[in-house]
C-alpha cells in the first residue's frame, strides 16, 4: 500500500498497469461474469433493486467498491433491457487536494460523469464527534447523499455495500451491540419520502472486487478520514480478521452468517422488535 503524501488515506496499489477503458468494460461481462456480473444481475433481480422509471443516484466515494458499481451501472444501461436513468455523484467531505484530484482521475479515465459536491463532513465530525467519528460520518455522509439524490430528481441512490460488508454488519451487531440486525439489500429512507436506498453488489465477495480493481489497473480510495486516522481503531476490521480466523476451519462460514438473516426461526428466539415495539416470545406462550 502507498499513501497519499499529507492526505491520512491509503491507496490500494495495483498490481497491474492500467488497462484501456475498453478492456475493462469488456471485462466484466466476460472475465468476471460468473462473480461479479451474474451476482450484480442476480442481486437486482432478487431484490427488483432497478425497475423501469428509476432515476438512479449512484454514490462514488472514489473507492474499489463504488467506482466497480458505477461500471455495472453502464454495462446494465447497456446492455440492459430496462429504462432507467443515471445521476453519478461524489460528495466532498473535505478531502486533501492529491485524494480529490486522484478520484477525479479515476472517474474521468473510467468515463464516469461524476457530479462531485461539497458538505465539509471531516471539519464538522472533527468537532462534535470526538469517541466515535465514524459512526457519525456515516450517517452526516448518508443525509448528505440522500440531500444530492432529491436534488438531482432520483428516486434511489445506490450504495457500493458488498456481500463481506453484508456479514461483517451482522457480526458487529451480534458482538458489540447486542442484537441481530443485518444489512439490507433495499429499504425506504426514513426522513427523504420517496427515496429507496439501494445496495446491488449485495452478493459480489470483496476479493472479486480487488481482483478486478488490481488487475485493472485502478487505484482506488481506501478511507481519506483522517479524524478516524487520529482517534480511533476501526471495530470493523477487527470483525474481519475475526471471519478469516474462523474460515480457516469452516470455510463457509460467511455463507452461513449470511443465510442465518434469511433464516430466522420466530419459534425459536427469545424476543424481537416489529415496527419499534418490542415483544417476547413470552407473549405468545400460552397461545402454543
Amino acid at each position: 500500500m502507498s499513501n497519499v503524501a499529507g492526505s491520512g488515506c491509503d491507496i490500494l496499489v495495483p498490481f497491474n498497469e492500467r488497462k484501456p477503458l475498453k478492456e475493462i468494460e469488456r471485462s466484466i461481462v466476460k472475465t468476471y461474469r460468473k462473480n461479479i456480473w451474474s451476482k450484480f444481475i442476480k442481486a437486482i433481480k432478487d431484490y427488483k433493486l432497478v425497475e423501469d422509471g428509476d432515476r438512479i443516484a449512484v454514490a462514488i466515494s472514489g473507492g474499489k467498491d463504488s467506482l466497480l458499481m458505477a461500471k455495472l451501472f453502464q454495462e446494465l444501461k447497456r446492455h440492459g433491457q430496462m429504462n432507467f436513468e443515471l445521476e453519478f455523484i461524489a460528495m466532498d467531505p473535505g478531502y486533501h487536494e492529491d485524494v480529490k484530484k486522484l478520484l477525479i482521475d479515476n472517474c474521468e479515465y473510467l468515463n464516469i460523469p461524476v457530479n462531485i459536491f461539497d458538505s465539509g463532513i471531516f471539519e464538522i465530525v472533527d468537532t462534535i464527534a470526538q469517541d466515535y467519528p465514524c459512526y457519525m460520518c456515516a450517517r452526516m455522509r448518508r443525509g448528505a447523499l440522500y440531500s444530492k439524490a432529491e436534488e438531482l430528481g432520483c428516486n434511489k441512490l445506490a450504495l457500493g455495500h458488498h456481500f463481506d460488508d453484508v456479514i461483517e454488519t451482522t457480526l458487529l451487531n451480534v458482538l458489540y451491540s447486542g442484537n441481530f440486525k443485518t444489512m439490507l439489500p433495499k429499504l425506504k429512507a426514513s426522513n427523504f419520502k420517496g427515496i429507496d436506498l439501494i445496495r446491488p453488489l449485495y452478493y459480489i465477495n470483496e476479493h472479486h472486487i480487488e481482483r478486478f480493481t488490481q488487475n485493472a489497473g485502478i487505484w482506488p480510495l481506501n478511507c481519506a478520514c483522517m479524524v478516524a486516522a487520529k482517534k480511533i481503531g476501526n471495530k470493523r476490521y477487527e470483525i474481519k480478521d475475526l471471519i478469516k480466523q474462523m474460515k480457516q476451519n469452516f470455510k463457509d462460514v460467511d455463507k452461513s452468517i449470511f443465510r442465518a438473516a434469511q433464516n430466522v426461526n420466530m419459534d425459536s428466539i427469545l424476543g424481537w422488535e416489529k415496527d419499534g415495539e418490542k415483544h417476547s416470545y413470552l407473549d405468545f406462550y400460552d397461545e402454543r
